[in-house]
């Protein structure tokens, strides 16, 4: 074993790693037709290491969605995106969008940051309605257009028009119920932008649209408005509503002296209209602050890799040799097999 892990190398870059992947395409190619060219064993080599365990496969899941997870090199990340990729039914393209927009760090990003590293191992979703916040929303899209200047109904219409790429953003258990929902309080007329109902949290979820910097009276009008759906529009089983302010900027500082200490209905996040860099995404996260505040073993234990590693330079070598010898044995059994027929 011991030489054959050396004889290996630590990846497929080694001079007898390529050899052997391109051994076994043409072996394989010869013998059962196409689909076994090198890049298609390398990711069955990377399928074989990244999920070992062959009972926790999820059927539902197809060989488009592993290789969109094989990707997230954090296995806790990884875990996460297959976790909700069954429980919310995405397609291999809603997959790799939720990826690509980090939808796990901005998960993160919105609990609590010294209870993080408690909760982090959890990833079953809890009551707390600070769980399915996301801040940012991305609305990339809505395909609005760059440095242009748009109105609030001009917003609220493209998510209108986009409802289902938006219940995606949203996350997993909402339904949409209306639109400028309307009511009245002593003459004085009322209009909630939009007004989902999440039912996981068996709760209505209350969304005003502001494009410009939040204020503390659009946090004081959300209050109102969840009042009422407290008051008035609850059901029996129903939990309290919660409101959120998407805004195109806000002031942490600003809506901690606004709402009170505890506050666990009103919620203000951002909304981005293109898709963020990596860098850009870190800074609106504060993720170079974040990884200060935990230790360096416990933020590599969660934090998804931003950079993708190349090829196998990630994996221990001795996980690279159990995978080389699978794709042996794999070349072995299937030549028995098809030996075995032709006797027959």
């Amino acid at each position: 074993m011991n030489s054959f892990c050396e004889a290996c190398g630590e990846n497929d870059r080694a001079a007898y790693g390529k050899q052997l992947l391109q051994f076994l395409s043409d072996k394989l190619t010869s013998e059962f037709g196409k689909g076994f060219d090198v890049s298609n064993l390398r990711n069955m080599r990377r399928f074989y290491v990244t999920f070992p365990i062959q009972d926790a496969l999820r059927p539902e899941l197809s060989w488009t969605h592993y290789r969109t997870l094989m990707k997230v090199n954090d296995e806790a990340a990884r875990n996460f995106y297959l976790e909700e990729s069954v429980k919310s039914g995405w397609s291999s393209r809603q997959l790799d969008r939720q990826i690509n927009s980090f939808y796990y760090q901005r998960i993160l990003s919105s609990r609590d940051k010294d209870s993080v590293a408690a909760e982090i191992e959890s990833l079953e979703p809890g009551p707390e309605y600070e769980k399915i916040i996301k801040n940012p929303y991305v609305l990339e899209f809505l395909n609005l257009p760059p440095n242009e200047h748009y109105y609030e109904s001009e917003l609220e219409q493209a998510l209108i028009d986009h409802l289902q790429k938006f219940l995606l953003e949203l996350g997993r258990g909402y339904s949409f119920v209306a639109r400028q929902k309307h009511f009245n309080v002593d003459g004085r007329h009322f209009y909630i932008d939009l007004v989902f109902y999440n039912f996981i949290l068996k709760c209505f979820v209350l969304i005003d649209l502001k494009i410009g910097d939040l204020t503390h009276q659009d946090l004081g009008q959300m209050q109102m408005y969840v009042n009422y759906y407290t008051r008035r529009m609850m059901n029996e089983g129903d939990n309290p509503p919660i409101g959120i302010v998407l805004c195109a900027d806000k002031s942490d500082t600003l809506i901690e002296f606004t709402l009170p200490e505890d506050n666990r209905q009103i919620f203000a996040a951002k909304y981005l209209p293109y898709m963020p860099t990596k860098e850009e995404l870190r800074r609106e996260l504060n993720l170079d602050e974040f990884e200060k505040r935990l230790s360096l073993s416990f933020w590599h234990g969660f934090l998804p890799t931003i950079v993708q590693i190349d090829a196998y330079g990630d994996l221990a070598p001795d996980s690279v040799c159990k995978a080389n010898i699978f794709l042996f044995e794999s070349v072995r059994s299937l030549h028995s097999s098809k030996r075995s027929s032709r006797l027959r």
